[in-house]
């Protein structure tokens, strides 16, 4: 556990962050203070920086650092089926039951928040391919992998993993779903494209809407409380009734119970209840509350007022650019007509909205040009044999101060259960009524034993929210030394690798030297011997061992030294060859014999030198020149 940081530090802390969601985007002021501060920490040591000013200033003047700083916060532990028995549940109990809840012309949807380098994502098309087989899930399924980090998500969309990482697969569905690709494996391109890789800040970006499953494991456990709500909240939007909701084992619904019901506590894995409408996604970045940032909370907090004002409007709003681009859909009229926020920015033209259930080019045109709202009635939608659906709409256009065109707005409102729903609910309030009746005999006896519990559960929920935040850290401490290690066993593989490449080049190079029959003598910079071959051992009788690492001329055998010494610093001083040398000299046996001897510098700098020490054969032409 990190020590808490100091009034100042924390200061310097939260500019940091505010600087870095300002130049970058990225907004970390959702996280959990104690693990943001000890991951920055950890980059700042490794670039010898102390104060969080010095280490802003770094950032602005070197945008690679950006790069580093983000590689190092942004966790990415994660691997195939990782938790085996919460795989194995999920695998047993939840896909047969969703396949079977999915109508067989209907796609299941799935999206796993914080996929990292994609192991996950992988792990789940795996899962579906053996419950649908391989053909029925490339029809029916299509899983989107989201995280923040476009590192992880290149390495997630190549679909290339070691023999390492596949570990956790028998070696049956390696075969079956990868194949070998140099030294890696390659995940099966047919079924890789029913896995879709993208970018997402699961804290500001709309959610992928009408899941069917959403997988998200241990990522919750970096945010605050506050961040963590507002994450649920965009969660509970995006699934669909009874859609099952997969988190990490360090995570929990504690304080949700209205909207999530437990599949299985061990597991972690929940289901968004049936019957409760979705609360809208909050498009808006999470806000850092501190005294330097009012002025940009007050126009990002307006800015969040109007888009939750037109996302929560109870009709249908598309609002639509001089242009004829999409600008605004909001939830009603995704949710009345299929559209995706993926469909703002497109061209109307190609929507089906546009000439179906009504011609709306025409009637946009007409509004334009006339400078006036136009208004249809009744308009039929139909939707089945026996069923239709009828809107009151209307095109407004929309003009800026100075009177320029700037778009067009248009309204759908539902008017189908109006009457039908009036009727409906004089026949439930009668019900509900008589219902109530009985009901409240039964409230009053409830009330007295609630608040004989009320005092125990309060206490049970302040200890079970103690321990979970004591978890979370845990866990997030976990992760953290996890990536350490990987990180150390990675640089201690490189070491070996490289270890075993200098061990093979020092076998070769003492092969040469034993190999060379003269006497090979390598000298350093400051004249002592580094190397002395076997040649040199038979000419003068002196091992390797006796005569490494001491000074040259300080040696005493068979070859008087000091006639070299001219020769080689020649060779020092000006990098080239000089000599031979040929000295009068007393091999290892007491024969007297002409050494020649020949001074190279080492590989071509004057660092070192070499001697090369050949005995003169009487009949020899160097011997008959002298």
């Amino acid at each position: 556990m990190s020590e808490p940081l100091g009034e100042a530090e924390n200061a310097g802390l939260e500019d940091l962050l505010i600087f870095i969601r300002d130049a970058r985007g990225f907004d970390f002021t959702g996280y959990k203070r104690s693990s943001l501060a000890r991951r920055i920490s950890k980059r700042m040591h490794e670039v010898g920086i102390t104060d969080h000013a010095d280490y802003q200033d770094r950032l602005e003047t070197s945008a690679e650092e950006f790069r580093f700083l983000f590689n190092t916060i942004l966790i990415n532990v994660t691997s195939f089926v990782r938790d085996v028995d919460a795989w194995q549940f999920l695998q047993r109990e939840v896909v047969p039951e969703l396949i079977a809840q999915v109508p067989a012309d209907e796609e299941i949807r799935i999206w796993s928040a914080g996929c990292s380098s994609g192991e996950e994502a992988y792990s789940l098309a795996i899962v579906f391919a053996e419950a649908l087989g391989i053909d029925e899930c490339m029809k029916r399924v299509k899983i989107y992998g989201t995280d923040v980090d476009e590192e992880a998500l290149r390495e997630a969309r190549s679909g290339l993993y070691t023999a390492r990482a596949l570990e956790p697969l028998s070696t049956e569905l390696r075969d079956r779903y990868f194949e070998p690709s140099g030294n890696k494996f390659l995940f099966r391109s047919d079924l890789r494209r029913r896995v879709i890789f993208g970018r997402h800040d699961i804290t500001r970006d709309a959610p992928i809407s009408r899941l069917d499953l959403l997988i998200c494991r241990n990522t919750l456990m970096y945010f605050n409380v506050e961040a963590q709500q507002q994450i649920l909240d965009r969660f509970h939007f995006a699934l669909r009734e009874n859609g099952f909701l997969f988190l990490g084992k360090a995570e929990m619904l504690l304080s949700d119970s209205e909207r999530f019901e437990v599949a299985n506590m061990r597991q972690r894995i929940f289901r968004r209840r049936a019957g409760l409408a979705p609360l809208p996604h909050q498009p808006a970045p999470l806000r850092l509350d501190i005294g330097a940032g009012q002025e940009v909370q007050g126009v990002v907090r307006k800015r969040q007022l109007n888009e939750l004002a037109l996302e929560t409007a109870p009709f249908g709003i598309v609002a639509i650019e001089y242009d004829g681009r999409v600008a605004v859909l909001n939830s009603q009229i995704r949710s009345q007509f299929g559209l995706t926020p993926h469909d703002v920015g497109r061209p109307l033209s190609e929507l089906e909205i546009s000439y179906r259930p009504l011609e709306l080019r025409s009637l946009i045109e007409q509004a334009t040009t006339e400078h006036r709202t136009i208004r249809v009635a009744g308009v039929e939608r139909r939707l089945g044999p026996d069923e239709s659906q009828y809107f009151d709409v209307s095109v407004q256009p929309l003009r800026s101060s100075d009177g320029a065109d700037i778009g067009v707005v248009v309204n759908f409102v539902d008017t189908t259960m109006t009457t039908r729903l009036s009727s409906e609910l004089k026949v439930k309030r009668e019900e509900l009524e008589t219902a109530y009746e009985e009901l409240q005999s039964t409230n009053e006896e409830l009330e007295t034993t609630n608040e004989e519990l009320q005092s125990s559960i309060e206490e049970l929920e302040t200890t079970n929210e103690e321990l979970q935040s004591t978890n979370e850290e845990l866990e997030t401490t976990n992760e953290e030394l996890q990536s350490g290690n990987e990180e150390l066993e990675t640089m201690n593989e490189e070491m070996r690798i490289r270890s075993n490449e200098l061990d093979e080049t020092r076998t070769f190079l003492e092969g040469v030297l034993s190999s060379i029959a003269a006497g090979v003598v390598v000298l350093d910079g400051e004249l002592r011997v580094r190397s002395w071959n076997r040649g040199a051992e038979e000419l003068w009788g002196l091992r390797a061992d006796e005569v490494r690492q001491q000074g040259f001329f300080t040696l005493d055998f068979g070859l008087p030294t000091g006639p070299l010494r001219e020769s080689i610093a020649t060779a020092l001083t000006t990098g080239k060859r000089d000599g031979p040398v040929d000295i009068p000299a007393i091999n290892r046996i007491g024969r007297s014999i002409t050494c020649t001897v020949t001074c190279s510098p080492l590989d071509g700098t004057r660092d070192g030198v070499v001697l090369l020490m050949e005995e003169v054969q009487p009949n020899s032409p160097a011997a008959q020149g002298n």
